[in-house]
């Protein structure tokens, strides 16, 4: 799957893209986002394949699902 995935400082300033594409992943949650199909996003950007699209969900999902929270304490109680 993240063979998919591209993480190069001297790319897209070491953000997430596509291997072989200067397309960032947040640029394809954008367009699922905005509610494209994955037919819709291929078409806006053919170098894109459907294997491409769900790994760069993937990606995220497991971002998120690994992310650690850290509630901040209130500074002024009321």
């Amino acid at each position: 799957m993240f063979d998919r995935i591209s993480v190069n400082p001297k790319i897209c300033h070491g953000k997430p893209c596509i291997k072989g594409t200067r397309i960032m992943i947040s640029v394809i949650l954008g367009l699922v986002e905005e509610g494209l199909n994955f037919t819709q996003i291929i078409e806006e950007y053919p170098e894109l394949s459907e294997a491409d699209i769900k790994a760069a969900i993937e990606y995220a999902r497991l971002m998120i699902e690994n992310e650690e929270i850290h509630a901040l304490e209130q500074i002024n109680p009321a």
